[in-house]
């Protein structure tokens, strides 16, 4: 599909957004962090240069770092995957975690990659650069998911930082549900 999209260096940066209803088998669910079905949103983008790419994973970072903080009231640690934590194929990882209350880290939104351009060449997806010639583009992908939203129910609230609501949450001069109305 992105084959078919991507033809000349004017075509990039193709930048994807995709929202979808997942269902899969699962033997033993946990509620919040391993369900049947739940919401996924995945982002794919395709760069002309490496330094475009790593720029769109720090714009994801950043995206993913402000719903954990500010709006989930999740406090999290951002940092690079080592190269046994990084996905399979991909240039490197990036990732923010939430620190739980029986101390282990919980991945907040599915880790920013850079994938270089080890799938677009193994999928053919070339463009025809400013001097004519057809290179692989420089791929990048993250996602986020319902189990996201789990965290600021297990993160304690001794670990929060003092004063740090979410944003639709309960805040001084507003209702129990946030809205200024109630």
């Amino acid at each position: 599909m992105f084959a078919d999209w991507i033809h000349s260096y004017r075509d990039l940066p193709v930048l994807i957004n995709q929202w979808a209803n997942v269902m899969r088998w699962e033997k033993r669910t946990r509620l919040f962090l391993r369900t049947s079905e739940f919401l996924w949103q995945e982002a794919h983008t395709f760069h002309e240069t490496h330094a475009q790419a790593a720029a769109e994973v720090d714009t994801g970072l950043e995206c993913y770092r402000e719903l954990a903080e500010e709006w989930l009231g999740i406090p999290v640690i951002p940092g690079r995957k080592t190269e046994s934590e990084k996905f399979a194929g991909a240039d490197y990882t990036l990732s923010i975690e939430a620190m739980m209350s029986d101390g282990w880290a919980l991945p907040v939104g599915e880790p920013p990659t850079t994938w270089g351009k080890n799938f677009t060449r193994a999928y053919g997806i070339t463009y025809s650069d400013r001097e004519n010639v057809l290179p692989a583009s420089f791929q990048t992908s993250w996602g986020c998911r319902r189990g996201s939203s789990a965290g600021s129910i297990m993160v304690p609230r001794r670990r929060r930082r003092p004063g740090h609501a979410p944003a639709g949450g309960p805040h001084p001069g507003r209702g129990r549900t946030g809205h200024p109305e109630q």
